[in-house]
């Protein structure tokens, strides 16, 4: 078995289960939810559909990994893209506007950054990510760092959690 299952049991078993708690928000307020990822390649919507009953609020999940995809499915814009870079604050906050407005959800997430080993600059080191969370009324993107010495599959999986993680933190605070 590989490390991901263990890390999986342990959350269980510590009851920290992030993905079951953004779900049972969004059933519980009849909420839909949509997601665009890029360096993370899928792995927010596998951790959010490993939930039994995520059928009744996922309603679209895009992997946008090429910036030709971005601008075509989230509405990112060319000069966003040549102004700021894929990886940036603007890029993952047009992802999410784009979403949001494509798919008609109540709310979405987005991510964008770089997962190495390459890639990576001094300016944007590899373990870079922006990670955008928005409903219609309000919209956050967070910047966070993991090690770049981690291999890429495990930096891609800290991502992806982090991702869920700030997903559980933004519905709660939107529907106490």
């Amino acid at each position: 078995m590989n490390i991901f299952y263990y890390i999986k049991l342990i959350q269980l078993l510590l009851n920290k289960n992030p993905e079951k708690e953004a779900g049972n928000i969004l059933i519980r307020k009849n909420m839909t939810l949509s997601s665009a990822e890029s360096c993370t390649g899928g792995l927010v919507s596998s951790l959010l559909t490993d939930i039994s009953g995520s059928s009744s609020y996922i309603k679209s999940n895009f992997v946008t990994y090429a910036n030709e995809a971005k601008m075509k499915y989230l509405n990112v814009s060319e000069n966003t893209l040549k102004n700021y870079g894929a990886v940036s604050e603007q890029t993952a906050s047009e992802m999410v506007a784009g979403l949001l407005k494509e798919t008609n959800t109540d709310y979405a997430i987005a991510t964008t950054g770089i997962a190495g080993p390459s890639g990576g600059t001094e300016e944007k080191p590899v373990g870079l990510v922006y990670i955008a969370i928005a409903s219609k009324d309000r919209m956050t993107v967070h910047k966070y760092l993991a090690n770049k010495n981690y291999p890429r599959v495990l930096i891609k999986y800290l991502f992806a959690k982090k991702a869920v993680k700030l997903l559980a933190e933004f519905l709660r605070e939107e529907n106490q």
